[in-house]
């Protein structure tokens, strides 16, 4: 099966998306269909998407005559011929460039975006209508009344009747229809024309709302150039940068964003790396540092060597990442997709009743009539339908803009349960980089040491070599050397015989190894010379700086850290008390953290695992939510539902926060909807009804979630 993403357009609610997306899943052809109303998308799994276009379309016009459903275009292609899009915000990144085919897909709700016109005609008409009614020119005023309607409710009106034929009873358009020409033939016109009127307001301003929170979310993680700068001779030339292959050189100005992940080959400069990892720091790079596209080259300008296609750079991995999860329904999502499925109809009847059962008994047809029809206005399920995937929407942007990607809603959701998080130590909790952390022993002990060591590739031995060299000591050649094989070196340096090693070569040698009293955790390297202990060196992993204040934040959100590793029990022991957690399980195997994971989980409650190594594949897909950090290897990265870009431990107690934050949005809206649509049915039925009202509890509802779900962006998003 192939999984395929088109833009779909002309969508007129998020209501709207979930009866196109039912629809598109009962063909027998396709596997799998999850349309997007948030970013205006649909993914087809199938054995030949694009061959069932056709028939996705016809299918998907059986629903919303208008739809348009497309091939998403190539990465910085032209847009398509006819599809000329209109955008109404203002792209006041600097070097911001436009993405054509995600600009299309994205801002969808803007390409045609109505003209507010026949919203002011139609509002003039019925102001107008209301002064003559006052000045007692009944007749003329109704003239405006029927005027006004006729320009507001004409196209929905017509779309309630062609919806009528495809047998959609609980259509929309049909309920409004409905309702405001009900309030018309009970002679209630200024009412009829009224909730017409701002029904398309409310409209109009949802369509303007979501396209807007949309475009702000995906320009903040579309940072995708539109082209490079390669050098040409003495000058300099642009090429598309979906055309820069693996090797080119490109130029990067101050002030430019890094198009593409590589290494730069001369200059130095500081990069701003806050766009993908939310760190506010400047970093200095130069000749041979990695550099990640998206980062702003804030003051040298620099020649980088090209080092992964625009497909495969950080940039397009992010924007990806943030579409992918944004396709991924949660579980709150799903039951309200359902609940809407009978809230409408059980709404529906309940007007149909409202309007009969009191007006037999009291014979006050139009007031009980005038009631139901709030009721229909009130059945519209489009401010709950549409108010959960919206807060999601926003929760995994705001994870975006600092380097949090959340791989789905349901990611999102589940982590907002997390009751324990466990730990794996090298590349999490610590850098994974080995340093000399004591020496001990004769003055010269480190030069000498390094002097043996510095042909050696091991881990250890360049980490002595590089404190060596940070401390100015000499580094010598030495006349003889030999390497032995899990042991350790023994050579000749300026005459003196040196072992360098652990101690199964000093008793090889007939030295004792309990002569050199080694202390602290890590490894040690003992070094004897000329047949004498001479002292010995202590190699530990680094702290990540972060580390203590993040367990410190776990702790107060009452999450409980525990540490999982395969590293001995010493050293993770002297990690995990450094930064204050106090479950440590060492020398595990993979599946004995798995086990683990699984106790911890009948402990404590759901738990996530962070880990960065191939090893914790497992144990990420094991856990109820897995997270990689970005800097380990790919296998974990793939497994994983979150991942920290940055590496970094504080990353991990600012994804809780949004996604608590996230699901509590979330749950608000769907309360906040339900609640108002509550109290407004109650009020009419203890004989205050009112069609305004009706309104607000459909549209301006919707509109107030939309707000609400926005919060979700801002930068402050789970900051203590």
């Amino acid at each position: 099966m192939e999984k395929k993403v088109y833009l779909i357009e002309n969508l007129d609610c998020a209501n709207c998306a979930a009866e196109v997306e039912a629809k598109l899943n009962t063909l027998p052809e396709v596997q799998e269909a999850v349309l997007t109303y948030a970013t205006g998308q649909l993914r087809i799994t199938a054995e030949d998407p694009d061959s069932l276009l056709p028939l996705l379309q016809k299918t998907a016009r059986g629903v919303e005559p208008e739809v348009v459903i497309r091939p998403r275009d190539s990465v910085g292609q032209p847009h398509s011929a006819g599809h000329e899009h209109h955008h109404d915000h203002d792209h006041d990144h600097e070097h911001e460039h436009h993405h054509d085919h995600d600009d299309e897909g994205h801002d969808h709700g803007e390409e045609e975006q109505e003209s507010p016109l026949p919203l002011l005609l139609g509002a003039g008409l019925f102001v107008l209508g209301l002064i003559l009614e006052a000045l007692g020119l009944k007749w003329v005023g109704l003239f405006c009344y029927v005027a006004a309607y006729v320009v507001l409710g004409a196209k929905i009106v017509w779309t309630a009747v062609a919806g009528l034929v495809r047998g959609r009873v609980f259509d929309e358009n049909f309920l409004m229809s409905l309702a405001s020409l009900g309030a018309f033939f009970i002679g209630e016109y200024p009412e009829a024309v009224g909730v017409m009127l701002f029904y398309r307001i409310g409209e109009y301003f949802e369509d303007v709302a979501v396209a807007r929170s949309r475009s702000r979310i995906m320009e903040a993680v579309d940072l995708r150039p539109e082209v490079v700068t390669v050098p040409d001779g003495d000058g300099v030339r642009q090429i598309p940068a979906a055309q820069a292959q693996v090797g080119d050189i490109v130029l990067v100005r101050p002030g430019d964003r890094i198009p593409l992940d590589g290494v730069v080959v001369a200059g130095t400069s500081r990069l701003d790396t806050a766009p993908i990892t939310g760190e506010p720091v400047p970093v200095p790079v130069g000749s041979g540092d990695a550099v990640t596209s998206g980062c702003v080259n804030t003051s040298g300008q620099l020649t980088v060597r090209v080092e992964k296609p625009l497909s495969e750079s950080m940039v397009s991995r992010i924007l990806d990442a943030v579409e992918n999860a944004a396709a991924s329904k949660p579980k709150i999502d799903r039951f309200i997709t359902r609940f809407a499925r009978v809230y409408t109809p059980v709404v529906v009847a309940a007007a149909v009743a409202v309007a009969v059962i009191p007006s037999l008994v009291d014979g006050n047809w139009n007031y009980w009539v005038y009631t139901a029809l709030s009721f229909l206005v009130m059945s519209c399920p489009c401010a709950l339908v549409l108010s959960v995937p919206l807060a999601f929407f926003s929760g995994i942007g705001a994870g975006g803009k600092q380097g949090i990607l959340f791989k789905g809603g349901a990611s999102i959701e589940a982590m907002a349960g997390i009751r324990a998080v466990a730990l794996d130590k090298t590349g999490t909790v610590t850098k994974g980089e080995f340093v000399v952390q004591e020496v001990q022993g004769r003055e010269d002990l480190l030069s000498l040491c390094a002097s043996c060591e510095q042909f050696s590739t091991h881990p250890i031995a360049g980490s002595i070599v590089a404190a060596a060299k940070e401390r100015g000591l000499p580094i010598c050649a030495p006349e003889e050397l030999e390497e032995l094989s899990g042991r350790g070196i023994r050579a000749r340096v300026n005459g003196l015989k040196v072992l360098c090693g652990n101690e199964k070569l000093m008793a090889e040698n007939g030295i004792d190894p309990a002569a050199f009293h080694p202390t602290g955790a890590g490894t040690h390297v003992l070094v004897a010379v000329d047949g004498k202990p001479a002292g010995w060196l202590r190699i530990a992993d680094t702290l990540k700086p972060d580390a203590k204040d993040a367990v410190a934040r776990l702790k107060a959100r009452g999450v409980t850290p525990v540490m999982l590793t395969g590293d001995g029990a010493q050293s993770a022991g002297q990690v995990a008390q450094a930064v204050g957690i106090e479950q440590v399980h060492a020398r595990l195997l993979p599946e004995e953290k798995l086990a683990r994971l699984q106790e911890l989980r009948q402990q404590v409650g759901p738990t996530m695992f962070v880990g960065d190594g191939i090893n914790d594949a497992p144990v990420l897909s094991g856990a109820d939510v897995g997270a990689a950090m970005g800097t380990g290897a790919d296998a974990a990265i793939e497994a994983a539902d979150v991942v920290y870009m940055t590496g970094s431990v504080d990353a991990i107690p600012e994804s809780l926060a949004i996604a608590r934050r996230t699901r509590r949005i979330a749950i608000e809206n769907v309360v906040f909807a339900l609640a108002v649509k509550l109290a407004v049915m109650l009020l009419g039925l203890f004989g205050h009804a009112s069609m305004w009202m009706a309104v607000f509890a459909d549209t301006g509802v919707a509109m107030l979630c939309i707000l609400n779900s926005i919060r979700g962006q801002l930068p402050a998003a789970g900051r203590r």
